[in-house]
């Protein structure tokens, strides 16, 4: 839903046409349904955007939330550099992508030039170890990690979850730790 106000900025800085549609992934999810007349103004605009770019990997309303539905749908590949303009695309961390959230007007620049200037990361490795006792959970260990390194621990770093617990950890349960990475600056 964040793409309407992508496609102004992509439009204010002068450029008409997507570089590369084919690698572009919007899905209608936060704000469904249009709650507001604005919210389907941003929808109709959205769309019309789409049309004009001719950017096929679209997911209209009611299909999920995007952290969801670009796994699902094959777009998260291991390896492969992810970003996007919502703060919680560290999720893609869980499938072994390097993810991150980017402003708005980082994603119009992408999409005018297929560039971005990045600095490598330092890297936090957490070794998660031990067995799990019965009633913790991804979300309290994460918590927990979050409360150890405090809400800009992991500012413009990049963090990696290891050890036995991450390997034994069921995928919904790396979605969240990845998920809620960016609670410390990641």
């Amino acid at each position: 839903d964040n793409t309407a106000a992508i496609a102004k900025k992509f439009k204010q800085i002068g450029i008409n046409k997507v570089k590369h549609p084919e690698k572009i992934v919007i899905p209608l999810d936060h704000c469904v349904p249009a709650a507001t007349e604005k919210y389907a103004t941003n929808h109709k605009e959205i769309r019309e955007f789409i049309r004009e770019q001719k950017i096929e990997n679209f997911y209209d309303i009611n299909i999920g939330v995007c952290h969801q539905v670009l796994p699902e749908k094959g777009h998260i590949i291991p390896g492969t550099l992810v970003l996007g303009a919502d703060s919680h695309t560290t999720t893609y961390g869980a499938f072994g992508a390097f993810s991150a959230g980017i402003g708005r007007s980082e994603v119009a620049s992408i999409w005018a030039t297929d560039e971005i200037w990045l600095r490598v990361p330092e890297t936090i490795k957490i070794n998660a170890k031990g067995e799990i006792p019965s009633g913790i959970y991804p979300k309290d260990i994460i918590l927990h990690i979050i409360g150890d390194l405090g809400a800009d621990g992991a500012l413009y770093k990049a963090v990696e979850f290891s050890g036995k617990v991450i390997r034994e950890m069921d995928i919904g349960g790396r979605m969240t730790l990845c998920n809620m990475a960016v609670e410390m600056g990641a």
